[in-house]
């Protein structure tokens, strides 16, 4: 049985800390929401939607902790955990949709006893994960068909069971086309500089038995020219309501190293990831993380001292690049955007 991303198990959230695969499956206990912001910020758990669901528990495990009997009392110490977790993880979008879910639960249920609500932000916090899981159960329903018996697809960093509640979006789509029997192998790039495909990726298609290939980050040019990839599909970690999506450094530059070779490029993702606040891709704000991830490699210094160092850890790929985005309502194909306003219909604000 595949181990669960994120569990919630006697007034405690037990997640499978991701800094210590592939070498150990650990899990790590959190007792209170500010561990949950710690666990979040320090990368324990990653990946837009599992990093939504750990927010919401963060929130009902918070809310379990906070003394007060008066709603606004309690409902003011809420909105400041919210608050904390709020400035863990500023691109997943994932993670502010959870956070205002969770408020909702709250105010829609003011005029209840304190104790009532605290028991309704723990069901909805419960629920947020199901959900998901039949989400990414449903994404790779709808994007099996984008997928050939005995394709070879190059994925980027990590979108499956680990970056989810569970299944996974872009690898969910790889799970259910090899549930279905096809014959698929896989190629995981690393992902400098945490390396989520060599350590996440590669560790979970290895555990299904799904044929995969680890290539450093630079590989893939080469690869699509000699023509063995037949298709791309990545994650997204927030889309902007013209399709540009933001996704782990180096997205953009497959996209368009799959434009210049003809491979169609796809995105895996829930409705929950996209931002219809955001027009377009340059205003998604994007993480830029400590230089310590970038000096340094299974413990060692890698670099010279005294030199600057850039590390985003994500970029945007504009949605000219996208053959299709696949969601849990199905595949929208370009034009983008016209497919989004058909599948939110009057929700959507575009």
């Amino acid at each position: 049985m595949f181990p669960k991303t994120i569990e919630w198990r006697d007034e405690r959230i037990f997640l499978l800390d991701q800094r210590r695969l592939p070498e150990e499956e650990v899990y790590l206990e959190c007792a209170d929401a500010a561990a949950v912001a710690e666990a979040i910020r320090t990368l324990a758990i990653r990946g837009a939607p599992a990093i939504g669901i750990a927010a919401a528990m963060g929130i009902a495990l918070g809310a379990l902790r906070i003394d007060k009997r008066d709603f606004p009392s309690f409902f003011h110490e809420l909105l400041s955990i919210c608050d904390t977790l709020r400035q863990t993880r500023p691109t997943a979008v994932n993670l502010r949709w959870a956070l205002q879910k969770m408020k909702g639960v709250c105010e829609a249920h003011k005029g209840m006893d304190v104790g009532v609500i605290k028991e309704r932000l723990v069901q909805e916090a419960l629920a947020i994960l199901e959900e998901d899981i039949e989400t990414n159960k449903m994404i790779g329903k709808a994007g099996k068909d984008l997928i050939q018996d005995g394709d070879t697809i190059l994925t980027h960093c990590n979108a499956g069971a680990l970056a989810t509640g569970g299944y996974g979006t872009a690898l969910g789509v790889v799970r259910r086309a090899w549930e279905e029997k096809k014959g698929i192998k896989v190629i995981a790039t690393e992902t400098r500089p945490l390396l989520q495909g060599a350590r996440l990726t590669a560790w979970e298609l290895k555990k299904e038995g799904i044929p995969v290939t680890l290539i450093t980050d630079h590989m893939a040019g080469y690869l699509m020219q000699r023509g063995e990839i037949d298709l791309v599909i990545v994650g997204a970690d927030r889309i902007a309501r013209n399709g540009d999506v933001a996704n782990k450094i180096g997205t953009y530059t497959l996209a368009i190293l799959a434009r210049e070779h003809s491979i169609p490029f796809y995105v895996a993702a829930p409705l929950s990831t996209f931002d219809q606040t955001i027009a377009m891709g340059e205003e998604i704000p994007i993480e830029e993380r400590g230089e310590e991830e970038v000096i340094a490699f299974g413990g060692e210094r890698i670099v010279p001292e005294g030199i600057s160092i850039r590390n985003p850890a994500f970029d945007i790929t504009p949605h000219r690049y996208v053959s299709a985005i696949v969601t849990e309502k199905g595949v929208i194909r370009p034009p983008l955007e016209e497919g989004l306003r058909r599948i939110w219909g009057e929700g959507y604000e575009g």
